[in-house]
């Protein structure tokens, strides 16, 4: 959906809408859509500046970082852009440091598409997790710990402390 700037009214415009991405337009490679990407946005031009006030809502399939398994994460996320036309791009070393977090627009048209797009990326964790507490993967049997009692014993001795661990029983 691309918005011309120039028929912008001048209270403004909203749109209400639900978009349906592919997953691989996604940075995360794990992630799948579960459901739509409802939008909620609010256009308004003030003076040369078009302000996007938003909120996204979706639901996504990640894969655990720890243990491997997938899980649902929910997505709400609100966002506010404020977008300059490409002229200024031009100048963007001579703009204040308030305005070098704005985005341009190019041609007098902004895709809604591209934004959304943007948004849901930027909400992705580095690592995702199923939860806090997950434990992830028994390094010995290989089950996922959360599942099952897990019986394995492992020594959590830092191999990089065993030359100091035989000076001190030396010592002693």
């Amino acid at each position: 959906m691309i918005i011309d700037v120039e028929k912008l009214p001048k209270e403004g415009r909203k749109i209400s809408e639900d978009f349906e991405f592919l997953s691989v337009a996604l940075i995360e490679e794990s992630a799948v859509f579960l459901k739509p990407v409802h939008t909620e946005l609010t256009m308004k031009k003030a003076g040369e500046e078009i302000l996007i006030k938003g909120k996204i809502v979706t639901c996504f399939s990640l894969i655990c970082s720890r243990c491997l398994v997938p899980f649902e994460s929910l997505v709400d996320s609100k966002f506010d852009l404020v977008y300059l036309p490409e002229e200024l791009e031009l100048i963007q070393d001579k703009l204040e440091s308030d305005d070098i977090n704005k985005l341009f627009y190019y041609n007098g048209k902004i895709d809604i598409e591209e934004v959304i797009l943007e948004q849901l990326n930027l909400v992705f964790p580095a690592k995702p997790l199923c939860s806090d507490d997950c434990q992830g993967i028994c390094p010995v049997c290989g089950k996922v710990i959360r599942d099952s009692e897990c019986v394995c014993v492992t020594k959590s001795s830092d191999l990089r402390l065993k030359k100091l661990k035989i000076f001190i029983k030396e010592k002693s």
